[in-house]
């Protein structure tokens, strides 16, 4: 069987060229005559994978000597919960602009005074809200931004004046893909099932002033980001396999040229499918243009039958997991730094033929 276009939100496509190798290491890895998924993450050879990981990642994003990277088990739900137990002292603000920035200001309200500084919800966050001017105070310990909105389908193009609190994002659905500016954040992190390997790795980039052993008593080692740093990911097993992949991700997207040439794939692939919707009569996309996202373009017909018949009708053209989220509806098609060029023209063909087929 042919491989398919997988638009999935993730987890998600991964290059091709990574699977073929991962394959073919799959039972000898580099001549130690075992997989990678049965070495100790004590030995050398996995010491050796997840150094040149670090390495890797540090080249493609210019991370400077004062954030740690680490890798993690998990996804960004934990994050939800480490993130207060980390660094809410007294109050933290958050802007919500979808599912995942709501779940993670619940999660901090658990915990301490969590802040709502601006809203998107008004509009089924459909925008990114101004950002320029937000009821910050200075007793605030951090403000937080999901970055990428992988359901609704809007991005950040101008980070938050935060009046100088630190700045904590989640850049799970857009992770590596363009280049971005470490110095602006003082924690970072991603479920890398998205943009950069399989389910089940988190990987966090954090100033090292920002991390902190106050950390609340209740707090798990295994969330305590500084000891984790020092630890270099290493306190307890981490996703050995996951940061396997991720690593030859990381490789993959040197070879493409780096992160400002994936940056320029993407923008392109993006502006081949939003020309699109913007000159149709049946489709139309949901976001405000200004806060598109180049990596997740939600679209509808406005009719719940038709939306229901494009998606059966593009699965049988081998276009995977074009449904949009419940909160949404209508499809989303999610075209991660993996999907080809060739997977967003072919979408846009069928969806020529389907709108004429249907108007």
């Amino acid at each position: 069987m042919s491989r398919v276009y997988n638009f999935s939100a993730g987890p998600a496509v991964l290059p091709e060229e990574v699977l073929k190798t991962a394959a073919s290491e799959m039972l000898d890895y580099h001549g130690c005559g075992m997989s990678v998924m049965e070495m100790s993450h004590r030995s050398k050879m996995f010491d050796d994978i997840i150094k040149t990981a670090e390495a890797d990642l540090r080249e493609l994003l210019s991370i400077p000597d004062d954030y740690s990277v680490i890798f993690l088990q998990g996804g960004a739900h934990l994050l939800f919960a480490g993130i207060p137990m980390n660094f809410l002292k007294k109050k933290a603000g958050y802007i919500i602009t979808g599912q995942w920035a709501t779940k993670a200001f619940k999660e901090a309200a658990k915990q301490g005074e969590a802040v709502e500084l601006a809203s998107s919800k008004d509009k089924t966050f459909s925008y990114i809200p101004d950002c320029s001017d937000l009821p910050i105070t200075d007793d605030m310990d951090y403000v937080y931004i999901c970055e990428n909105n992988t359901i609704y389908g809007t991005k950040y193009h101008t980070l938050p004046n935060t009046k100088g609190r630190p700045l904590v994002s989640d850049v799970s659905s857009c992770f590596l893909s363009e280049p971005m500016d470490v110095t602006k954040y003082d924690f970072i992190y991603a479920g890398v099932q998205k943009n950069v390997g399989p389910a089940g790795v988190q990987i966090v980039i954090a100033k090292n002033s920002f991390l902190t052993d106050d950390v609340k008593p209740y707090t798990p080692d295994i969330m305590n980001y500084k000891l984790m740093a020092e630890k270099e990911s290493l306190l307890n097993t981490p996703p050995c396999y996951g940061i396997y992949i991720c690593g030859l991700v990381f490789k993959w997207l040197k070879e493409m040229g780096g992160l400002k040439e994936m940056g320029r794939r993407n923008e392109e692939k993006a502006k081949i499918l939003y020309d699109f919707l913007d000159q149709s009569k049946l489709f139309k996309g949901t976001v405000r243009k200004e806060d598109r996202s180049i990596m997740n373009v939600p679209f509808v017909t406005g009719d719940a039958d038709l939306d229901a018949k494009f998606v059966a009708e593009s699965k049988a053209a081998g276009l995977e997991n074009l449904k949009g989220h419940r909160t949404v509806g209508g499809m989303r098609a999610s075209i991660y730094n993996a999907m080809p060029r060739a997977g967003v023209e072919k979408l846009v063909e069928f969806m020529e033929a389907f709108e004429k087929a249907n108007s």
